[in-house]
């Protein structure tokens, strides 16, 4: 199949559900409602953790998954940030997948919505 192909798409699509799906079932991490937390959206895919080591672990294991089914996670696109109450949380620890450094950011942008590394619960004022 050529790149461009009205199929491309769909194909890639099924591609990265097989690999989420086999990292879901092989892996531990957090659970909410039962299920791993590993968020995708066409091809951004966020993977949530309880600790880096847990993130760590599951993010090895999808760049396992998608080079069996011919993908590749790219690393110079691939950041990771620690969201803790604790300020001090992971600062002395640096994540590597796949022998590439990963860049530690104080915030991202996922599906035009930015989350930052702080935690912080504000009261919603209603207006009665």
């Amino acid at each position: 199949m050529k790149q461009g192909d009205a199929l491309s798409p769909l194909l890639f699509y099924f591609a990265l559900e097989y690999a989420i799906r086999r990292v879901q079932v092989s892996q531990d991490g957090l659970r909410l409602n039962g299920t791993h937390q590993l968020l995708a959206y066409a091809d951004d895919v966020n993977i949530l953790g309880g600790s880096v080591h847990t993130v760590e672990e599951n993010a090895e294991a999808l760049v396992v998954a998608t080079k069996e089914i011919g993908l590749e996670v790219n690393a110079d696109k691939t950041k990771y940030t620690i969201m803790s109450r604790d300020q001090n949380a992971g600062r002395n620890h640096s994540m590597k997948i796949d022998n590439s450094s990963i860049e530690r950011v104080e915030e991202f942008k996922y599906l035009g919505t930015t989350l930052t590394n702080k935690i912080l619960f504000r009261k919603k004022l209603r207006a009665d």
